[in-house]
């Protein structure tokens, strides 16, 4: 059976699950939190494992930096018959309460990304799947972990976040940067309008669970702003997501 192009599977991997991280090195360790985990194939910047939960079978994919690469992953992935997807990352948090090592849960994404306008017009809104970001709070919760949920900033660029004046656009990036601040924002990544759109015209479920490694805001204002690299917390909620969303698809809920 011929392999697509981009993430070297074959359509016959009989998983209806995929956890989709960015970093293809934080794919086996993802992978450890599943029973039986193997292996599968990486290619370019998707490397894949498979495991179990409740006896279904779930993949782990990197999805690289980005919404193209994330696009390319969900389709694919959706050729082999994945119908739900969680993305666990990382993120800048934007509103000072949003601390280095919380969880944030990204119920909707601001679409400051080109991915997604090749997909659906600018008005139509990044939403997560409803019974998939309930899954990531009630995980969140019953975990005791630290978290927020609400929206996320999407972009292209991170050097444009990190550094936007030096940009000739840097007006701009300025000012949309403080309006979603004022809008409420939660944090800033890369990679959740794209899966939320493609995810959302596939008509397949979709919600993202990120890890915060910092927060430039908190730094501005002078305030503790402990940097968290560790991603183990945002793991678990995923896996714990994936486990309720399996228990109530097997129920018929």
């Amino acid at each position: 059976m011929e392999e697509l192009y981009h993430i070297g599977l074959t359509p016959d991997q009989g998983a209806k699950y995929a956890i989709l991280p960015g970093d293809p090195g934080r794919v086996e360790k993802i992978a450890r939190f599943l029973e039986n985990p193997v292996f599968v194939k990486s290619n370019r910047e998707y490397t894949t494992y498979a495991g179990t939960l409740n006896g279904e079978r779930v993949l782990v994919t990197s999805t690289g930096i980005g919404g193209p690469s994330a696009a390319i992953a969900v389709e694919e992935l959706y050729m082999t018959g994945v119908r739900t997807f969680i993305r666990v990352g990382t993120c800048g948090g934007m509103q000072h309460q949003v601390m280095g090592g919380d969880v944030v849960v990204a119920t909707a994404a601001i679409r400051m990304e080109g991915t997604s306008k090749e997909y659906a017009p600018i008005e139509y809104p990044a939403v997560a799947d409803f019974d998939t970001a309930c899954a990531l709070v009630n995980a969140a919760k019953k975990l005791g972990k630290r978290f927020h949920a609400g929206v996320v900033q999407c972009k292209d660029s991170f050097y444009g976040q990190h550094n936007p004046n030096r940009m000739p656009v840097g007006p701009e990036l300025n000012y949309k940067w403080e309006a979603w601040i004022r809008s409420g924002c939660l944090a800033s990544e890369m990679e959740s309008a794209a899966l939320y759109t493609v995810a959302g015209v596939l008509r397949a479920r979709a919600g993202c669970v990120l890890s915060t490694v910092w927060n430039q805001e908190r730094e501005k204002a002078g305030l503790s702003n402990p940097h968290v690299h560790d991603t183990t917390e945002a793991i678990e909620v995923a896996i714990e997501a994936v486990r309720l969303l399996i228990q109530q698809d097997q129920a018929g809920n």
